[in-house]
């Protein structure tokens, strides 16, 4: 009995310290911003920053330094904040990071936002070689051409899974594309940069069609395509809205801490009760054994045996 005790407090400190340590670690959060990741000058941008429910506090942190700090407004009932820019200027631009406080734990830094802002000086021309509309199979080319001097292209397509291609050139790039195939449709606009985040305003748009298999669904990755800083922040917009990790994490550890003491419980009223019936069998046993005693000597000496046997009642 008393090693089963001992066995079940060593198992529920070794399961305490275990979650205890599980808890030092937080994962870190996910950061993205509002309309885009591109924002015109002078417009309105929101960085959303998420992190777990059990956030007491966020810090956002812009090119390696505070930026602004907030507490949610109802803790234990939001797992994410907003920080909002009023208006997008070249100073705001950059890159953001953000934080999150459970306790007297910090967690990892996010992954980095890079911020643009766009509309700043000339507009470029964006055209498309050989024609806009080709077969599927075929090899294209799009030329962004800006006359004001810069030398940094960015080449984007429509859409919520595009990422950006970054050319060099003087005043113009070249994006080389194909072979083509129907997974190519769609619209396409450049921007100069004269800064990785400051941006010209953007091209007219220019459709490429590409007539081919309706049926060919197949992405075919286009030559040269960037995998650059830009690509961090297109995963993180790709998984901003998904269910928290650290939640679930801090639900698992709540259920076995109730497990456990659960378990402590039943130990604390099972024992007693084992201890007693342990108690109970010898007298049961040494009761039924003087009474058959009795029993057999009254057999014997009746006479003899009440005043023996009397004094075991």
């Amino acid at each position: 009995m008393p090693s089963t005790l001992a066995a079940l407090l060593f198992l529920g400190l070794s399961l305490s310290q275990g979650t205890s340590t599980q808890k030092q670690s937080l994962s870190k959060p996910v950061i993205w911003a509002k309309p885009s990741f591109m924002i015109p000058e002078g417009k309105l941008a929101i960085i959303w920053c998420q992190g777990t429910h059990g956030a007491a506090e966020y810090q956002l942190h812009f090119e390696g330094g505070l930026s602004a700090f907030k507490r949610p407004k109802s803790p234990g009932m939001s797992n994410r904040v907003k920080f909002p820019i009023p208006s997008m200027t070249s100073q705001t631009a950059g890159q953001y990071r953000c934080f999150y406080r459970s306790g007297e734990l910090w967690s990892e830094p996010s992954d980095p936002l890079d911020l643009v802002v766009t509309g700043l000086y000339d507009t470029p021309t964006l055209s498309v070689q050989p024609r806009p509309e080709v077969i599927s199979g075929e090899k294209v080319t799009f030329r962004c051409r800006l006359e004001t001097a810069t030398s940094t292209f960015f080449l984007l397509k429509e859409g919520r899974s595009s990422r950006p291609q970054r050319r060099y050139g003087n005043i113009q790039a070249e994006f080389p594309m194909g072979p083509v195939s129907t997974a190519h449709r769609g619209t396409y606009r450049c921007f100069g940069s004269y800064n990785k985040h400051a941006w010209s305003f953007p091209s007219e748009p220019v459709k490429l069609l590409v007539n081919g298999d309706a049926r060919d669904t197949t992405f075919a990755p286009t030559e040269h395509t960037s995998s650059d800083h830009w690509d961090s922040y297109m995963l993180t917009t790709e998984t901003q809205f998904q269910e928290d990790p650290v939640l679930w994490d801090h639900n698992a550890q709540n259920l076995l801490r109730i497990g456990l003491v659960f378990l402590v419980l039943v130990a604390l009223v099972w024992l007693p009760v084992e201890d007693w019936l342990h108690r109970k069998k010898p007298q049961e046993r040494a009761s039924r054994a003087s009474s058959q005693e009795c029993r057999r000597f009254r057999a014997q000496s009746p006479g003899e045996m009440t005043e023996r046997c009397s004094g075991h009642r």
